[in-house]
């Protein structure tokens, strides 16, 4: 395991066509989403859950996704629907962040929305110290309503986004960071 400092000062996502298998195992799978799990969350509102396409679940995912690429988009290529037919097929795991907001009193749903984010970066942070590569994604159809149906949220949730997890094919090349003088400032 990595020292927790060293890991976070550099921890980089890795592309999902990047990755291969074998994936986590059922233990660090729990370990994984028992650790995004463990966030900020003002009120215990638990304002977040997770979806885990594993295996033939990540083709079915892709045939919803495709499917409705393909209605919204009646002149597309054949080549271009399987581009979105594939798109969850990368990576071995990928862990669908569901965000949704509560109404109350003292934590307003801009909080809780945070607290979804804070859990989808724990899980990247803690598939990375297991040794696999991570990559929190998004796309047009972690938008689109009817994928969203398709993948069974309901009505007032959202996808904060999708976690490709697997293990990395090379090595990673870090970007460039930004600059702290140009981003801090002092009160």
């Amino acid at each position: 395991m990595p020292d927790a400092i060293e890991l976070l000062k550099t921890r980089r996502s890795v592309k999902p066509r990047e990755m291969t298998g074998p994936g986590p195992s059922p233990a660090e799978i729990d370990t994984i989403l028992t650790i995004g799990a463990r966030v900020p969350d003002h009120g215990k509102l638990t304002p977040w859950r997770f979806i885990l396409f594993e295996g033939d679940a990540r083709i079915r995912a892709g045939e919803i996704i495709a499917d409705v690429f393909a209605k919204k988009n009646p002149q597309a290529t054949a080549a271009e629907i399987e581009v979105e037919k594939k798109r969850l097929t990368d990576a071995p795991l990928v862990i669908g962040i569901v965000s949704f907001t509560r109404p109350h009193p003292k934590v307003p749903a801009w909080e809780q929305e945070l607290s979804a984010g804070a859990s989808a970066m724990n899980i990247v942070t803690a598939a990375t110290a297991l040794g696999y590569g991570a990559c929190w994604l998004t796309g047009w159809f972690a938008f689109d309503r009817d994928v969203l149906d398709g993948f069974g949220l309901k009505a007032d949730e959202k996808l904060a986004g999708l976690i490709h997890v697997g293990k990395p094919t090379k090595p990673n090349e870090d970007r460039p960071r930004p600059d702290l003088t140009a981003i801090v400032t002092r009160f």
